[in-house]
C-alpha cells in the first residue's frame, strides 16, 4: 500500500491509500463541520444540510442520485457529528468517475426553498423519534450538561424550535461559509490509481470556494453537576456519566482506547461481569470519546429504577479501585489483542481504511499504516495507561440520567 497526498490551489486536501490487490475503493469527503460549529439561531442546520444533499442539483434530481449510485451498486451513505459530515461511497473501481461526480454534487447542492421546506417535516419527525430512545436521549442530554456553555453541547439534530424557525436563506449562507475547499477532505482508499483521482478532484472540485473556518478547540473543564429528569412512561432508569478523557491529539489516545476496553468492554469488561453478568443491570459500559480539543469518559447504565443508586456505587467502586491498582498484566494484553483485531479487521475493507485515513488527516494531518497503528498498541505499556489516569481520572463529573425515577 502507499500514500499519496496533494492539495488543490483552493486549499482542497487529497489524501488515498492505493492498494492495487484491493478489490473495491472507498471515497469520501469529510467535512470538517458539525453540531459545534453552529449558532444558536441555525441549531441543527448540519446535520438538516446533510440531508439536504441528497436532494440534488440542475444536473441530478433527488431521484437521480438514488438511482445512479443503484446502477453501479454503490454501498453509499453520510453522516453527521459534533465535528463532521461525511459523505461517502464504497464502489468497483470501474465505476468510481461515475460516482465521484456523484459525491462532488452532493456537497454543492441547489439548496431550494420547496424542498427545504418538504425535508424539514422530515427533521422534525426524526427529532421526535429519537426523543423516544432513551439511550440517544440520554447521551444527549448529558452531552448538553457536560459541555454547558462549550460548542460540544449543541445537540447535532437541533430542536423542534430551532428547526421551525430555521429558513433556506440561512442553511445556504451556513454552507457557503463551512463548505469552503479548504475545510474539506478528500480520502480514498482500495484500488485507485492516485493521478487519476488528481483528476478528478481538478475537474469536479477546483472550481469551489477556497479557505476555510477556523474552530474554538478550547479544551473543556465542566463542573461537577447532577440531573435528574423524569420521564414516567419509562421502566428502567438510564443513566449516564462523564468525565474530561484525553482529546483527539492528545499522546494518550491509545491507551484511554486500551482502558476503555479493559473496563468497558460489551460482554467482557470489568463493568460487565460486576452489572451485568450478575444481573443487577441490562447494560453497563464505559467509552472514550475524543473531539478536538476535548475528549470524554462516558459511563451508561440501564437497570430497574429502584437498582440505580447501588448500581451507581458499584461503577464507582471498580472505577475507584482501577485508578488506585490499575490493570493487571493480563488484561493489558487482552485489551491490546482486542483493539488489534478491530484495527485489522477494520482495515481489510477499503471503507474501513478511508475512515481511518481521512479522519487521521483531518484531526491530525498524519497517516498512519495499519502496521503504525499495531505498533501504537502494541507498544502501550502500564506506564502510559497510568499517565492517562493521573491527567484524566475515570471519576465522574457529570451524571444525567432519564426514567421514572424523581430525584
Amino acid at each position: 500500500m502507499q500514500f499519496h497526498q496533494f492539495q488543490l490551489p483552493n486549499g482542497l486536501d487529497v489524501v488515498a491509500e492505493s492498494n492495487p490487490q484491493a478489490q473495491s475503493v472507498g471515497i469520501g469527503f469529510f467535512v470538517r463541520t458539525g453540531s459545534r460549529d453552529e449558532t444558536p439561531e441555525v441549531a441543527g442546520v448540519s446535520h438538516f444540510l446533510e440531508h439536504m444533499a441528497f436532494k440534488g442539483d440542475e444536473t441530478y434530481s433527488a431521484a437521480d442520485i438514488n438511482r445512479v449510485f443503484d446502477e453501479v451498486g454503490a454501498n453509499y451513505n453520510a453522516s453527521t457529528s459534533e465535528e463532521i459530515t461525511f459523505f461517502y461511497a464504497a464502489i468497483l473501481p470501474e465505476y468510481l468517475d461515475q460516482t465521484f461526480a456523484l459525491l462532488a454534487t452532493l456537497l454543492r447542492p441547489s439548496l431550494r426553498t420547496d424542498d427545504f421546506e418538504m425535508e424539514k417535516q422530515v427533521i422534525l419527525e426524526e427529532i421526535g423519534m429519537y426523543d423516544d430512545m432513551p439511550a440517544f436521549a440520554v447521551y444527549e442530554h448529558a452531552m448538553a450538561l457536560h459541555f454547558r456553555d462549550h460548542p460540544l453541547g449543541k445537540s447535532i439534530l437541533g430542536t423542534n424550535d430551532s428547526i421551525t424557525a430555521l429558513t433556506s436563506e440561512q442553511m445556504r449562507a451556513y454552507h457557503a461559509e463551512r463548505y469552503r475547499a479548504g475545510n474539506i477532505v478528500l480520502a480514498a482508499a482500495g484500488n485507485i490509481d492516485p493521478d487519476h483521482l488528481r483528476s478528478l478532484a481538478e475537474q469536479h472540485c477546483s472550481e469551489w470556494t477556497s479557505g476555510g473556518e477556523a474552530r474554538n478547540t478550547t479544551e473543556a473543564r465542566p463542573a461537577r453537576e447532577a440531573q435528574w429528569l423524569v420521564k414516567p412512561s419509562l421502566r428502567q432508569e438510564h443513566v449516564m456519566e462523564m468525565a474530561p478523557a484525553p482529546p483527539a491529539r492528545d499522546r494518550g489516545r491509545f491507551a484511554a482506547e486500551m482502558i476503555a476496553t479493559i473496563l468497558g468492554d460489551d460482554g467482557a469488561g470489568r463493568l460487565y461481569w460486576e452489572l451485568v453478568e450478575t444481573g443487577e443491570a441490562e447494560s453497563a459500559d464505559l467509552s472514550y470519546n475524543d473531539y478536538d480539543g476535548a475528549g470524554t469518559w462516558a459511563t451508561y447504565l440501564c437497570c430497574d429504577p429502584e437498582k440505580t443508586e447501588a448500581n451507581r456505587q458499584r461503577i464507582a467502586q471498580v472505577l475507584d479501585e482501577f485508578m488506585v491498582t490499575g490493570p493487571t498484566v493480563d488484561e493489558i494484553e487482552q485489551a491490546r489483542n482486542k483493539v488489534a483485531t478491530r484495527t485489522v479487521l477494520q482495515s481489510e475493507r477499503p471503507m474501513g481504511r478511508l475512515a481511518l485515513v481521512g479522519g487521521n488527516w483531518l484531526y491530525r494531518h498524519e497517516y498512519l499504516t495499519v502496521k503504525d497503528e499495531l505498533h501504537a498498541v502494541q507498544s502501550t505499556t502500564a506506564d502510559d495507561i497510568r499517565d492517562v489516569l493521573d491527567r484524566y481520572p475515570l471519576t465522574q463529573s457529570t451524571c444525567l440520567g432519564l426514567g421514572p425515577i424523581e430525584s
